[in-house]
């Protein structure tokens, strides 16, 4: 899929399932208002288009002084 199709998909979603690796998944949420008691970090994913396409954020936990 191309980079603004995977970026419609987040969008019209909310939160997608998204392979990062041989039988690895992670969670990619539309925006940072997702990310509950967590911080929002960039995700970026290969498309056909794209090889660093920003397709939606990763919630992360809090470390440190990061809030």
């Amino acid at each position: 899929m191309t980079c603004e199709q995977a970026k419609a998909l987040v969008q019209k979603s909310g939160t997608i399932v998204l392979s990062t690796g041989p039988h690895l998944y992670g969670a990619v949420v539309a925006s940072s208002s997702y990310c509950r008691a967590t911080i929002a970090q960039p995700k970026f994913a290969v498309t056909r288009d794209n090889a660093k396409c920003q397709v939606g954020y990763v919630c992360l936990p809090y470390t440190g002084g990061n809030r």
